[in-house]
């Protein structure tokens, strides 16, 4: 990334940015099993070589953000499988630097257009549950608690040299209330903090959206605050929803349109929501909205991100 330009400038300069799509959905496509506790963070342990491939076919795309595969990849996860807090952080950082080498690697091949930027993906406690939680927040940990999961992992992909961090996911106004004192006293970084829905006006835990907009407002290091890895028919009233409470861009993720069962950890065709569309049929009302990052979650492809791309034209002022 050229010396100085950090997201917040990006954003300021009048760029709109297209972000990546599913990381789990293509590294299945590439024959992973991830069934399986660590999710996608298990590929970083078997096959690391697939996840940097799946960040170029991204940036081929026309993304110019990869979020790195660190969202369930914790010191806590990983022990589970017989690693060590220092091995464990170690692959934190393999996730930023494999996303580097995609860029880089991209950027030399001319399949893609700078600035691109990392993403450090700091998913939830309850990404490390592994039960769904992240999809209702009903997890309680003290602001310490939160502090000690959080910190190592954040520090690893700060020191790695993610551009930003990706605080994602989030269903609890408490976890997100700890992970801003973190960041904004801890670190000098950008980031941006995305949540999980409970409609289109509560998170997950049921806090209104419009609480977690002033939680954020103040603080300048996070550049954006939206909302990712839920349905697509929330996604319109959710950003109405921000816009009118914050002054900061709006990010939205969502996933494809189907339906996740987090029991059964399956999913199925969405029923009784007509014309949601797709995320690029979608792209110029989230933009309307104030949405300058856009995305895809679950189940979504580079094939998606193409075409969001190409109704985005992300690198030309908005």
């Amino acid at each position: 990334m050229p010396q100085n330009t950090t997201l917040s400038t990006l954003l300021a300069s009048g760029k709109d940015l297209v972000l990546d799509g599913a990381l789990a959905t293509e590294l299945e496509a590439h024959g992973c099993d991830l069934e399986d506790p660590l999710w996608s963070a298990k590929v970083l342990l078997e096959q690391p070589h697939l996840i940097k491939q799946v960040h170029r076919d991204y940036f081929e795309a026309g993304a110019s953000v990869a979020i790195t595969a660190s969202y369930q990849a914790t010191p806590q996860g990983f022990a589970r499988r017989g690693l060590g807090a220092e091995e464990s952080l170690e692959l934190v950082a393999l996730s930023v630097r494999l996303a580097d080498e995609a860029r880089r690697e991209s950027l030399a091949a001319g399949s893609a257009n700078g600035p691109l930027l990392v993403a450090g993906s700091v998913g939830p406690y309850g990404a490390y549950l592994a039960d769904g939680s992240e999809y209702r927040g009903d997890y309680t940990l003290s602001a310490a608690e939160f502090r000690d999961f959080h910190l190592p992992r954040i520090a690893a992909l700060v020191e790695a040299g993610a551009d930003f961090l990706a605080c994602e996911t989030l269903p609890s106004f408490a976890e997100a209330e700890a992970l801003l004192a973190l960041v904004a006293e801890e670190f000098d970084v950008e980031s941006w903090f995305t949540f999980t829905l409970r409609d289109s006006g509560h998170i997950s835990d049921g806090t209104p959206l419009a609480d977690v907009a002033a939680l954020l407002r103040a603080e300048p290091r996070v550049a954006a605050v939206g909302v990712n890895c839920v349905p697509l028919d929330l996604v319109t009233d959710a950003l109405g929803t921000l816009q009118e409470s914050s002054d900061k861009p709006l990010v939205a993720y969502p996933n494809s349109g189907e339906s996740y069962d987090a029991v059964t950890k399956t999913w199925s065709p969405s029923e009784g929501v007509q014309g949601i569309g797709t995320l690029a049929g979608n792209a110029a009302e989230w933009r309307g909205l104030g949405g300058r990052l856009i995305g895809g979650c679950c189940r979504t492809t580079p094939r998606d991100i193409e075409a969001l791309a190409a109704n985005m034209a992300p690198g030309d002022p908005a």
